[in-house]
């Protein structure tokens, strides 16, 4: 409370008692910031001293990096967007192309369907003239298939010193680092990639490496830490499992709508990503599927077993439906998960005995060679 003092207001001593506390509680916010800040990088260079030349992801990702800047940056530059063709676009969405991101064809062909609103919507993500958190919502609303992960490779691409990637990769990455930001309640798409990038270049500079190269990592990062080590030339089994599984993602991502989990339940999306549901991230991993019932208030974890144990795939689920029960499902929701194999395991199958609401399915591959047929 204030005293008057002839015509002057002062602070009581009570006050300037409670300034002076909410000064040191901001001083000590700030100073726990920066200490985690600098946990977090020490652990992130610490996991990336494999992250080199040599190692698969780096040279698939990075070293082709100049020559994709080469191609598509006077392509998503301010002067030729108004000329954009559809095919320059869709075909930047297409690894083989843009050589970073796999999955941008599946939502972003669709924000090719009306080109001259696309061009319109890439016109504002440009524009720097205007603060990043207004552009960037602004664009990624005006156009159905776009979502956080096509906007921010867009901006990458077009400005690669200013803009960092996030996508569900990224934010798994920082999620597993405890670098995640807190947001204020009800902030927008935009204020909250705005404090991610700032982040994101953060961290870009402190560990010496360009931001196309950093959104790497994440995916470096994501793959398993320790792979089995055979002779050379020899690919073990686990390897083949894995890379067979990771095919099977895919499938299931580009097919879902064929396959008997499509006729009841749709991938998870939000009105900011179309893509939510792929690689959903959480505090405690990255969710293979997360799928919602297309009618009732149900909620389904798909975990595709790859070369963990049974009570590990087990346990892995029973982590992602608590943390969705606690983060993402909305009262009256219901929390489910599917663990999708290649052969039935007979120890997951007693576990799934005593744990309700987890189930288990199997797949096939059928490939087969036929002799050619006489004309």
């Amino acid at each position: 409370m204030y005293k008057a003092q002839g015509a002057v207001l002062r602070p009581t001593s009570r006050n300037r008692s409670a300034q002076h506390t909410q000064a040191v509680h901001r001083m000590e916010v700030v100073m726990n910031a920066e200490q985690q800040y600098e946990t977090v990088l020490g652990n992130l260079r610490a996991k990336l001293v494999g992250f080199k030349p040599g190692n698969k992801i780096f040279d698939e990702i990075v070293a082709p990096r100049d020559e994709v800047f080469a191609k598509y940056r006077p392509i998503f530059s301010l002067d030729h967007v108004p000329h954009l063709t559809r095919e320059e676009f869709t075909g930047f969405l297409y690894f083989e192309n843009n050589r970073h991101w796999s999955g941008l064809h599946r939502q972003g062909l669709r924000a090719a369907e009306d080109l001259g609103r696309l061009r319109e919507s890439l016109l504002i993500l440009l524009d720097e003239t205007r603060p990043l958190a207004d552009r960037f919502g602004e664009a990624i609303q005006m156009v159905h298939g776009m979502g956080k992960g096509t906007a921010t490779a867009v901006l990458t691409i077009a400005y690669p010193e200013r803009y960092g990637v996030w996508n569900n990769t990224s934010e798994t990455g920082l999620r597993q680092l405890d670098a995640w930001p807190t947001f204020e309640k009800g902030a927008s798409v935009g204020a909250r990639y705005e404090k991610i990038n700032s982040l994101l270049q953060r961290l870009s500079s402190d560990l010496g490496l360009d931001l196309w190269t950093l959104d790497a990592a994440w995916w470096f990062l994501a793959e398993p830490e320790h792979l089995p080590k055979g002779t050379e030339g020899v690919v073990t089994e686990m390897v083949r499992r894995f890379a067979l599984e990771r095919q099977l993602e895919e499938f299931l991502l580009e097919n879902w709508g064929h396959t008997p989990l499509g006729k009841e339940w749709a991938i998870y999306t939000t009105e900011d990503d179309p893509e939510a549901g792929n690689q959903f991230p959480t505090d405690v991993g990255s969710i293979d599927i997360l799928a919602r019932h297309k009618k009732e208030p149900r909620l389904l974890v798909v975990e595709l077993k790859r070369n963990q144990s049974s009570d590990q795939t087990v346990g892995q689920v029973l982590r992602y439906m608590g943390w969705v029960s606690q983060h993402v499902a909305g009262e009256g929701d219901s929390v489910e998960a599917l663990i999708i194999a290649h052969r039935p395991d007979k120890a997951t199958r007693y576990a799934l005995l005593m744990v309700p609401g987890v189930s288990m399915m199997t797949y096939e591959v059928d490939f087969r060679l036929e002799p050619l047929q006489p004309l």
